[in-house]
């Protein structure tokens, strides 16, 4: 019997840093399982795999902030017994102070980043261990260490994915299964064309502080082939976290403020 081909699964993987992934993945042979809403872009993306990869490619349309879609996914995480890479990108961001954001936003949005994520990555990792290969990355943002007003869940939450890797990968040391949060900053994605975004303009953002998706995703699989857990591509991403982790935090976090949130 033929050896199955590696495989990874990748949520949200319909556009933006998901795709990325899945064609980058494709690209280094391995079968991909894609995992989004949107059944008709995730079928377009998976014709386009087979015909420039040779690869296999699952679509597996689900919504994240349902429970019955993120079981669905679950077991077929478990079913698998090639799997070899887990890339954990479902999200979305909205604006608008805490209390002024419809509640059931703010629960979806944990649905998707945090209890998804958590699900999809126990359900992997007993497999990973028991083969001795592996890895799961996490997409969190840069957002993780701002602690923005007008996106207090979204940075709680992606700041989760933060300290779950470091604290995951001491659990999995030696055990052949590598584990990563990769901390993107603006990135060139639909992330900011929905009605969330409406008074976004990309041009209010520095050009030399943009990166890909590409960019981003090989950032990332060269920071795990490197052993670093937490992966925060572009340098100029590095220095602003830097500083904000720094005593001149604040002030930096004020002026940002004062150009963009505190309207």
């Amino acid at each position: 019997m033929a050896q199955e081909a590696k495989t990874a699964l990748v949520t949200g993987a319909s556009s933006g840093i998901g795709a990325a992934f899945a064609r980058r993945l494709a690209a280094d042979g391995y079968a991909v399982v894609l995992v989004a809403r949107r059944q008709e872009r995730l079928e377009a993306l998976a014709d386009e795999l087979g015909k420039a990869q040779s690869v296999k490619a699952e679509v597996l349309p689900a919504d994240l902030s349902k429970p019955a879609d993120v079981e669905r996914v679950e077991e077929r995480i478990r079913a698998c017994p090639a799997l070899e890479m887990l890339v954990n990108n479902a999200g979305f961001g909205t604006m608008g102070f805490f209390a002024d954001v419809e509640l059931r936003k703010h629960l979806d949005m944990i649905h998707v980043h945090v209890l998804a994520s958590v699900r999809f990555t126990h359900a992997a990792l007993s497999g990973m261990i028991a083969r001795h290969r592996g890895a799961v990355i996490n997409v969190s943002s840069g957002a993780a260490y701002l602690a923005m007003p007008n996106a207090a869940t979204y940075c709680a939450t992606k700041m989760y994915l933060v300290t779950f890797a470091e604290a995951l990968a001491k659990e999995l040391a030696n055990t052949g299964v590598r584990v990563q949060t990769v901390c993107p900053g603006f990135t060139y994605t639909e992330f900011h064309d929905t009605p969330e975004f409406t008074d976004f303009s990309r041009d209010d953002v520095s050009k030399g502080l943009w990166m890909s998706a590409e960019d981003v995703v090989g950032e990332s699989l060269t920071a795990l082939d490197a052993g670093r857990v937490v992966c925060i591509p572009g340098r100029k991403n590095r220095l602003l976290i830097g500083l904000q982790r720094s005593p001149l935090g604040p002030l930096l976090l004020r002026a940002l403020a004062k150009k963009r949130w505190e309207k």
